[in-house]
C-alpha cells in the first residue's frame, strides 16, 4: 500500500481544493417579459431572445 513520504502542507491542501466551491447562478432581468432568468437559459414562459421557441 502506496504511502506518503511526507505529510501535505495546508497550503498544499488548501491550493488543491481551490476549485472545489459553488458558483452562483447568473441571473439578469429580462425586460421583454418583466422578469428574471438564467443568462443562456430558456425562461419558464418558453422564450429565449425575445422569441417563442416551446409551445
Amino acid at each position: 500500500m502506496a504511502v506518503p513520504a511526507r505529510k501535505t502542507s495546508k497550503a498544499k491542501k488548501k491550493l488543491r481544493r481551490t476549485h472545489q466551491k459553488i458558483n452562483k447562478p447568473e441571473i439578469s432581468y429580462d425586460e421583454s417579459l418583466g422578469e428574471y432568468r438564467r443568462s443562456h437559459r430558456v425562461s419558464l414562459k418558453g422564450y429565449y431572445k425575445g422569441k417563442k421557441v416551446i409551445d
